[in-house]
C-alpha cells in the first residue's frame, strides 16, 4: 500500500531531524529526484512540516524578542508557501501517474485531493512522535504520561483510518471510480498585486 511507504518515510524524516533537533540544520534529501521522484517529494514534504512544527514551538515563547519573532513569522510564511507547493507537486505526480485512466461515467470527485490527505498524514506523524515523547517523558507526572498515552492511542488509530482512506482514494482513481483535479491555492497575501498592503508599498 502507498501509505505504508509514506508513513515509513515520514518516520525516517522526523527521526533524522531530531538527531540535531534544530531548525537551522541543513537539509539533505536521501532520495534522488530522477529515480525516486515520489519518495523525494514525500521526504521533502515531511522535512518542511517538521521544521515548521518547531518554528511554531519557538514563536510561542512568551519571552521571544519582537525582532526575532517578526523574522520567524516571515520564515513561517515562507515555509507555508513551500508546504503548499509540495502538496501541488505531489498531486501533479499522481495526475501524471493516472493520466491514462479514463474515469467512469458515474465517477465522482473527492472532497480533497490525494496530496492534501498526505499533508494531513505527515502532520499526524509529527503529532504521534511528539505525543509519544510526552507519554514516555521521565520527568513528567504519571497522570500526565497516562493522559498523553490515551491521546497517542487515538492518534495511532487516526493514522490507520487516514491511511486506509488515502489508499482507497488512490485505488478508486486508478480504477476510474474517482477522478482528481489540482487547484492552485491562489494565496493572496503574498502577492504584490492582490494584497492591498503590499500593493500600496509599490
Amino acid at each position: 500500500m502507498f501509505t505504508s511507504k509514506a508513513n515509513s518515510i515520514f518516520q525516517d524524516v522526523i527521526k533524522t531531524y531530531h538527531i540535531k533537533n534544530t531548525v537551522d540544520q541543513p537539509f539533505t534529501n536521501i532520495y534522488d529526484k530522477s529515480t525516486n521522484l515520489l519518495e523525494h517529494l514525500l521526504y521533502r514534504k515531511c522535512w518542511i512540516d517538521t521544521v515548521q512544527w518547531h518554528y511554531e514551538d519557538i514563536i510561542r515563547d512568551p519571552q521571544i524578542d519582537p525582532v526575532a519573532a517578526l523574522k520567524l513569522k516571515r520564515q513561517i510564511d515562507a515555509s507555508n508557501q513551500d508546504r503548499t507547493d509540495m502538496v501541488e507537486y505531489i498531486d501533479s505526480y499522481f495526475l501524471e501517474e493516472y493520466k491514462h485512466v479514463t474515469p467512469k461515467e458515474n465517477a465522482t470527485i473527492n472532497t480533497e485531493s490525494p496530496a492534501w490527505g498526505i499533508d494531513r498524514l505527515s502532520i499526524l506523524a509529527l503529532k504521534i512522535y511528539h505525543m509519544n515523547e510526552e507519554a514516555t517523558r521521565k520527568d513528567a507526572s504519571e497522570s500526565h504520561r497516562n493522559a498523553c498515552q490515551k491521546k497517542l492511542d487515538i492518534l495511532l488509530e487516526q493514522r490507520v483510518d487516514l491511511s486506509t482512506a488515502i489508499d482507497t482514494l488512490l485505488n478508486d482513481i486508478k480504477k476510474g471510480d474517482k477522478y482528481m483535479k489540482v487547484y492552485k491555492q491562489m494565496k493572496m497575501y503574498n502577492d504584490d498585486e492582490l494584497n492591498p498592503v503590499l500593493r500600496s508599498q509599490k
